[in-house]
């Protein structure tokens, strides 16, 4: 911004109005430099003017909102001035009032891009769905490409709940839930307890208001007596720890109200019973070749005074958990009987709980998220709490989000999830599979666009039918999810085997008529010999859609009957003597499988269902094209020997990768409790694989269970089996042929 900027005065005519204003230019002209404060102010001057007609729900200015999310993003959050001013001017652009190009101009491109990412989650109308709600933290995540939009908005939705209480109630209703399962999630994800809390807090004001009332009451009437034990309970703790020379901090945490009502609500309780409504924090400052020491020297300290629960005993100093917490915790008793948790720690170690990758969220746990937004929220998080400069944040934070998915919406509102690079066409078949085999076409946001157009965030996306649509091979190169694909493939798979039955009817029928005294399979030998193509089921599928002349055909056949064109037999084709090789074969004989389906018609045998990665071979039948089996398969030796003319060396293309192949795994194991969750959770949640189907059971006192899963080739297997005989209890894994 051009220093020279005339900086005009700001007139609010309301006394609040007055004291709001002059409150947060005080606090900016105490944290900012002085042309930071020139900037801001213009901001402010901005918004004020451009927003002056608008009003909130209970008559104030509307300004006022931009005014006091501003001040949180400053004072409590800690965020610089693009912050600031880009908080400022958020509702200013969102509403129209000023272009983001004028912004860029007189601000700075940071400024127009983060309010760029705002207008977008400000689009966002979650429904109030808990199913959706994690998509609905991803897509907000996901428009955060610069770090700060995400925690302005976090400050915007405080202050919104802050004045919730003008708000009709219906709105007030919708805004508390989004509050609740969307926005008190990601700021507990990004370190931002105090907010979080609040956030929970009062969501629980307008979602349950009579339980907010009475845990409230409940809490003042309790105080007074709450504060007086944590004294008695201290002060022979403190005493003796001032005799040995130790230093210290001591902290209490009361429960927040939302944290109280889940436990009353959990455990069916009533608040009486709640007896961990705080905990006590000893935090030693020593040396760091002193602190296990130190610690267990507290931790007798306060066995010398309280009984211990051993079963309520913890010990994260000798044994750090994985994400490198530290702390000892234990649960003690008066002889009073009041139970008390105690924490002991250094003040290192509680600088890593509370700012590093251990904070309260990753060992406590908070459903939701993909592994992208995790990733991110986490490095945003350590970048928020240790950057001392706020201004510097975008510039460290080098880690962009890539979960490799997209979000977009219904016309009804619903948030549908895809692989990044999704067209309108996945998005049919990701409906309905009979949505995607009749799309013609999409409209996005209103625009009419074709099935090959590519999803971007956001977008709300209505598909387009006819009747005589139908999928074409062409298809295959539009879609990128495996669902889509393998639905494509599976059409494409129906129609070419109905219409090679109906070529080898009329084939049958021709034979007949012309009283050619040769069999089906000689008639269809001699033609696929004549005309170069390698199956029985291409000669079908060439009669079927006419494109070979039935006179040309007459005139072969009668030439083959009469000895004139001798009906060739079938070249004997055997695989070579080490199934292995099968596999690896090069030579022009050796049948390539890949995905196209254009080169040749081919099956995947359901006797061993073969995957990439297996040994193959072919097998041409006489009426269904060719049939792939594993080298292994339980017939492949009754094929070998019985018909070995038909039989095919083949290997997969190697770049054959992206297809969707189901593979059936049997797991026996001890009669544990909870072994069946463990496999289920390690194979959909830890390998991200899709499990078609399964079942598991007791028999003769061991578990026995099969999984049907969907992998993209034998390697994938091959580590689910892995990882599965890893598990403890587990006795036997194996895959099975069908």
């Amino acid at each position: 911004m051009s220093a020279s900027y005339e900086i005009p005065e700001i007139y609010i005519p309301l006394s609040p109005a007055m004291n709001l204003y002059r409150d947060f230019l005080t606090y900016i002209r105490t944290t900012f430099s002085a042309s930071s404060c020139d900037e801001i102010r213009c901001a402010l001057h901005t918004a004020v003017r451009s927003l002056s007609d608008l009003k909130r729900y209970d008559g104030t200015p509307f300004v006022f909102h931009s005014i006091q999310t501003a001040r949180i993003v400053a004072e409590e959050i800690g965020l610089g001035r693009n912050s600031v001013i880009s908080t400022l001017l958020h509702d200013v652009a969102r509403l129209g009032r000023m272009p983001l190009p004028e912004i860029a101009a007189a601000y700075g491109p940071e400024c127009a891009g983060i309010l760029r990412g705002l207008n977008h989650i400000s689009a966002v109308d979650p429904k109030t769905s808990t199913l959706q709600a994690d998509n609905f933290r991803e897509l907000i995540v996901s428009y955060s490409t610069d770090p700060r939009v995400i925690l302005i908005k976090m400050a915007d939705r405080l202050e919104v709940m802050r004045a919730l209480e003008s708000f009709p109630e219906l709105k007030r209703n919708k805004k508390a839930w989004e509050t609740l399962n969307l926005y008190s999630q990601l700021a507990h994800k990004l370190g931002l307890y105090g907010i979080k809390s609040e956030m929970e807090d009062l969501s629980l004001k307008y979602l349950e208001p009579r339980e907010y009332d009475h845990i409230v009451r409940k809490l003042s009437e309790s105080d007074a007596a709450r504060q007086a034990f944590i004294a008695t309970f201290v002060r022979p703790i403190e005493d003796r720890l001032r005799a040995l020379g130790i230093r210290y901090k001591l902290k209490s945490r009361t429960k927040s109200i939302y944290s109280i009502w889940r436990k009353m609500r959990k455990q069916r309780v009533p608040f009486e019973e709640v007896y961990d409504l705080f905990a006590i924090r000893i935090i030693i400052d020593c040396p760091p070749d002193q602190e296990k020491m130190q610690c267990w020297s507290v931790y007798s300290v306060v066995t010398d005074f309280y009984t211990p629960n051993p079963d309520r005993m913890r010990d994260w100093i000798s044994i750090p958990k994985s994400n490198g917490y530290e702390s000892l915790h234990t649960t003690v008793v008066t002889p009073q009987g009041r139970w008390v948790e105690v924490q002991i720690r250094t003040r290192r170690m509680d600088e890593v709980a509370e700012r590093g990758v251990a904070a309260h969220w990753r060992y406590k746990g908070v459903g939701g998220g993909g592994f992208g937004s995790e990733q991110w929220l986490a490095r945003l998080r350590e970048i928020v709490e240790t950057t001392a400069a706020a201004e510097t944040i975008e510039e460290r934070f080098d880690l962009a989000l890539s979960s490799n998915e997209v979000f977009v919406f219904t016309p009804t509102g619903d948030l549908r999830k895809l692989r990044e690079g999704s067209t309108v066409l996945d998005f049919a078949f990701d409906i309905h599979s009979n949505l995607g085999m009749t799309c013609t076409g999409g409209r996005i946001n209103g625009r009419n666009v074709s099935l090959r157009e590519r999803l971007r965030n956001g977008d709300v996306v209505e598909i387009v039918t006819s009747k005589t649509q139908r999928p074409r091979a062409g298809w295959l190169d539009i879609v990128v999810t495996s669902k889509a694909k393998a639905k494509i493939k599976q059409i494409l798979r129906d129609d070419q085997a109905r219409s090679a039955q109906l070529g080898k009817e009329e084939l049958e029928r021709k034979v007949k008529n012309w009283k050619l005294p040769l069999t089906i399979e000689e008639a269809v030998t001699a033609l696929s010999k004549y005309y170069k193509v390698k199956t029985g089921f291409e000669v079908y599928a060439l009669i079927s859609e006419q494109r070979l002349p039935m006179g040309e055909v007459k005139e072969l056949l009668t030439d083959a009957a009469s000895g004139r064109l001798p009906a060739p037999e079938i070249q004997p084709r055997r695989a070579k003597s080490d199934p292995s090789a099968s596999g690896d074969d090069r030579s022009g004989d050796c049948l390539v499988i890949d995905e196209t389906l254009r080169d040749v018609e081919y099956k995947l045998g359901g006797c061993c269902h073969p995957i990439l990665g297996d040994p193959i071979f072919g097998f041409v039948t006489v009426h269904s094209g060719i049939t792939i089996h594993r080298t292994d398969c339980p017939n492949a030796k009754r094929l070998r020997e019985e018909y070995p003319y038909r039989v095919l060396s083949a290997r997969w293309r190697e770049t054959t990768s992206n297809g969707a192949f189901l593979a059936t795994i049997r797991v026996t194991g001890d009669d544990l409790p909870g072994l069946a969750g463990r496999i289920t959770d390690l194979v959909s949640q830890e390998l991200k694989l899709n499990i078609r189907s399964l079942s598991f059971g007791v028999q003769r006192g061991m578990m026995q269970g099969q999984l049907s899963i969907e992998v993209k080739g034998a390697q994938a297997v091959d580590m689910v089996i892995h990882k599965i005989k890893r598990l403890k209890g587990i006795v036997r894994v194996f895959r099975v042929n069908s």
